[in-house]
């Protein structure tokens, strides 16, 4: 059984940065590891997903601003996110997969079958 519990939303100014943390009991590395958010009105969506000990895919509006990373020891995974802007304001969820798959399942049909209780991230102009 895994749980996950996150941490590390919060407001930021434009341009700031903020590291996102999923503390999860029971994950390797063969899993597949993923943030997703969802911003007001909007349905969930991928923003990264680390498949295995190999792949990492971003969305387009993630890449060279999120970098998404994993410390199996500390039973943790990260999303440092930089750059922020007011549209990266959002509910972000971590998600961890027991059976990894391409990453196009990610981004088509959602995460594994467990999710952290989300965090609010809030970017201000």
């Amino acid at each position: 059984q895994v749980q996950l519990v996150e941490s590390g939303g919060g407001f930021v100014q434009a341009g700031g940065s903020l590291k996102l943390s999923c503390s999860a009991s029971g994950i390797v590395m063969s899993n597949a590891m993923g943030w997703y958010c969802q911003a007001p009105g909007k349905q969930r969506g991928l923003v990264a997903v680390k498949i295995g000990g190999g792949e990492t895919y971003y969305e387009d509006f993630a890449k060279g601003r999120f970098t998404i990373s994993v410390d199996v020891a500390k039973n943790t995974f990260y999303l440092q996110m930089t750059n922020l802007q007011p549209e990266d304001t959002a509910v972000y969820y971590c998600n961890v997969d027991m059976y990894p798959r391409p990453s196009d399942y990610y981004r088509n049909y959602g995460g594994g079958d467990y999710w952290g209780q989300g965090t609010q991230v809030t970017v201000s102009s």
